[in-house]
């Protein structure tokens, strides 16, 4: 999809509608704006419901002030304007209330974005607005004031958030980033203290090994080929909508029976992934013209040391990550049905993966299925695409009973005696 193409008041209700069904706004809060080439200001209107907004319902307002459409421009019209009059680099402003941002700006708090990588990546400035009145013009500077310091993400103190970015769906990526963020950062907190990136680290992730491959040309696409792609366009989009992927972050890769795969994309959404954006890999060659998962090396490394495995998923479901951002393990022997699926999780330091993969990619056996990616990635694998999807689904439930389970007091895990009685059930190695 060509997103930058959308007419101004097409692009406000796509963008809308994903932060309404995900939860991160309510029915009157929030609005989207969009600066056009004319310096027309494109914006989401006052009291109307935002699970049901049309592109008719948008407001523009010409640079004399003039007012188009059928209703009143959002309250916040103020500090729209004040921002893109005080940083001109600006295109898109997006102010939403999502519950866990929401969080830190009542606490008067900013999220750690080093956390995460690709928070980090996304987010890297921010900052915290003073509090005033929605709608008014004091609101509208304290804003701008902290946008004109360069900073392209201000939380504002007992409100929400406020991003600008050249373009709205910019906007979004970094506020389903800073979001996701914060969830992992606040469940993380319920096991104890989260373990920050060091600068070190972080620029690891710099280099791009999978821009090294040589590029190819595919011939012809067999059946196998095409139903593989399918199948995992279905799996990529569901993923998404059950908050196991963000738009940009989340690895899906599939092998076939030749001894090539596919592989997500890097940087291309994941809520409107279609066939033709998967990449295949081949003889160690790239498809031409498309960049996929900077994880690729390890993937590669998985399917060449583990014949069995022939799925692997790569997600970050905001439960099962607060394992990976703390010392805490993940012990999956709360029902049968977790322990069956994923028996013994085993943790891999953030470094590992891009200085020695080859290690990590031993951690795999008959008992251990799913690896947690330090600060970065919960991995499952199978040895179908289902199966894989399946243990992520069941690792992300585990870890949100285990959360949940804390706060009333604690949990018991199920014995090893009982273990064994699973295990001879089921015939489990």
């Amino acid at each position: 999809m060509k997103f930058d193409l959308l007419h101004p008041a097409d692009q406000l209700v796509m963008i809308m509608e994903r932060i309404y069904l995900g939860g991160m706004t309510t029915t009157s809060g929030g609005n989207l704006s969009i600066m056009d080439e004319n310096g027309n200001i494109w914006i989401t209107p006052s009291g109307i419901d935002k699970g049901t907004l049309t592109r008719n319902d948008m407001c523009c307002i010409e640079p004399d002030g003039t007012i188009n459409g059928p209703h009143k421009p959002s309250v916040e019209l103020p500090f729209h304007a004040a921002v893109y009059k005080s940083r001109p680099d600006l295109r898109a402003m997006l102010h939403a209330h999502p519950p866990n941002l929401v969080a830190f700006s009542v606490t008067r708090k900013l999220p750690d974005i080093n956390l995460i990588v690709n928070a980090r990546r996304t987010c890297e400035k921010l900052s915290m607005a003073k509090y005033a009145v929605p709608g008014s013009n004091e609101l509208g500077d304290y804003i701008a004031l902290e946008f004109e310091k360069g900073n392209n993400i201000v939380v504002m103190a007992n409100h929400g958030v406020c991003i600008g970015a050249d373009n709205l769906f910019n906007a979004f990526k970094m506020f389903e980033t800073l979001e996701y963020c914060a969830a992992i950062e606040m469940n993380a907190l319920q096991l104890g203290k989260p373990n920050s990136l060091q600068e070190s680290e972080i620029n690891l992730t710099a280099k791009q090994n999978c821009l090294v491959l040589d590029e190819f040309v595919p011939n012809t696409h067999s059946s196998e080929e095409r139903a593989a792609r399918r199948d995992m366009v279905t799996l990529i989009r569901r993923s998404y909508r059950r908050n196991l992927f963000s738009s940009t972050q989340g690895t899906f890769s599939q092998r076939l029976s030749d001894g090539s795969f596919l592989i997500t994309p890097y940087g291309v959404d994941r809520a409107y992934m279609d066939e033709g954006d998967l990449v295949l890999i081949k003889n160690g060659m790239r498809e031409q013209g498309k960049v996929p998962s900077r994880s690729i090396m390890f993937h590669k490394l998985t399917y060449e040391k583990h014949k069995s495995i022939f799925s692997i998923i790569g997600a970050m479901p905001i439960h099962a990550m607060a394992f990976a951002m703390t010392d805490e393990p993940f012990d999956p022997r709360t029902i049968p049905e977790s322990y069956i699926l994923l028996r013994e999780i085993k943790k891999v330091p953030f470094a590992t993966i891009y200085t020695n993969p080859e290690e990590a990619v031993k951690l795999f056996s008959p008992r251990t299925h799913m690896l947690i990616w330090q600060n970065n990635q919960i991995i499952t694998t199978g040895n179908s695409l289902l199966l894989a999807f399946d243990r992520l689904e069941v690792a992300e439930a585990a870890a949100h009973s285990i959360l949940l389970a804390r706060s009333l007091g604690g949990l018991a895990n199920i014995s090893d005696s009982e273990i064994e009685v699973i295990n001879q059930t089921f015939k489990l190695e």
